[in-house]
């Protein structure tokens, strides 16, 4: 099959989790005898198409910055969409799979099927739905809008978790939606040693309001009653790392946490996974949840937030794997403290669900559902 994926940002030169997905699985699918291409922005230097890794990569237009003041900006959303719609109409694709935000090449990639009569799919990372009131007050209801609207260009939908699943119902996608999540590289995570220094407590990920570090912190204090010599490790950097720094030193946790910013590389995050005696992630907005995956490949129980809004809640099975507490400091205290003093959970059985979640099994997951489409 020609197989092509549609969105803006590219891998490696933006290394996000969509991006992160489009490169593991369109190289793999490359690998198993199918021509592969994938159409962004151009955020590298040199002619506008290239390949890489046995993969056709067209930049359709110059690439530029997605976000202001922590939001991804519309006009550029606009002109990605724009400039996207001829390339595809002479790509001469049997498939393209194109990811849903930010939504208007949706509209152009389902311009272009009609014209060219390509299946189109739709891969659904997230639906925001009332969120997009938090995110754009209310403006939101015109991100909602078009959220519904992308929502009906097709019959082919992929949800990468199954809170997504369900709330595609939300938006009147009709049928069982079907689920093919993201993947890890196991064998890669398994060759990592870890880090020399040790961990109680480990989160990474960007520091953003919706992650609630805030609470982790808080959280942290009810901790520190029972494990006096708690040491915290939290990777990332953000919008939200200034302030929370001074919470850290106003909730007297200065000595007690370690905000490192960004890691230098990947193997150096899941050396310090590796190190860590737990994984936490307060969020209330993730898609899939990635860096949970990753901790369980590494053996980590993980403890993240029961809520509608985050996906990662899916993967933990609690007193398996970790638990699902609420989103107040105490409860998410509880449930790391389970796990540091009174925890019975295998860590083998961590890398085991994991191991559910390899990309050569998601990368067989989406060819089937390609090959059925077409």
């Amino acid at each position: 099959m020609k197989i092509a994926y549609v969105y803006d940002a590219v891998y490696p030169w933006v290394k996000g989790g969509v991006e992160k997905r489009i490169r593991e699985v369109s190289v793999r699918l490359a690998d198993r005898g199918h021509e592969v291409h994938v159409y962004g922005m151009r955020c590298w230097d040199g002619p506008a198409v290239i390949e890489r890794d046995g993969v056709t990569l067209h930049g359709v237009c110059p690439g530029e910055g997605l976000y202001i003041d922590g939001r991804r900006t519309v006009p550029q959303a606009l002109r990605f969409g724009k400039a996207v719609l001829r390339p595809l109409l002479s790509s001469g694709a049997d498939v393209v799979d194109c990811q849903n935000f930010p939504y208007f090449s949706c509209f152009a990639t389902k311009a272009a099927s009609v014209r060219r009569g390509f299946p189109l799919v739709v891969t659904w990372h997230e639906v925001w739905g009332d969120y997009w009131y938090d995110y754009l007050g209310r403006r939101g209801a015109f991100g909602k809008a078009v959220e519904q609207l992308a929502a009906g260009l097709t019959d082919h939908h992929i949800a990468v978790s199954p809170s997504t699943a369900r709330a595609l119902a939300g938006l009147g996608v009709s049928g069982p939606v079907p689920v093919v999540p993201n993947g890890i590289d196991l064998a890669r995570i398994a060759a990592v040693p870890p880090a020399a220094e040790e961990w109680d407590v480990i989160f990474t990920g960007r520091l953003i309001r919706e992650k609630n570090v805030d609470v982790l912190l808080r959280a942290l204090v009810r901790v520190r009653e029972e494990v006096p010599d708690l040491r915290a490790l939290i990777v990332g950097d953000g919008p939200e790392r200034p302030a929370l720094e001074r919470l850290a030193r106003d909730l007297g946790l200065d000595g007690a946490v370690t905000f490192t910013g960004f890691l230098p590389d990947y193997d150096s995050v899941v050396a310090a996974m590796k190190a860590s005696r737990v994984f936490v992630l307060p969020s209330t907005r993730e898609g899939f949840g990635i860096a949970a995956l990753e901790a369980m490949a590494c053996g980590i129980p993980v403890v993240t937030t029961d809520h509608p809004g985050n996906a990662a809640g899916d993967l933990v099975v609690p007193g398996v794997n970790g638990y699902r507490p609420g989103l107040s400091a105490g409860e998410i205290g509880e449930g790391i403290v389970k796990i540091l003093c009174n925890s019975n959970i295998d860590d083998r059985k961590c890398v085991t669900l994991a191991e559910t979640y390899d990309w050569n099994r998601i990368v067989e997951a989406l060819e089937q559902r390609y090959s059925a489409i077409v």
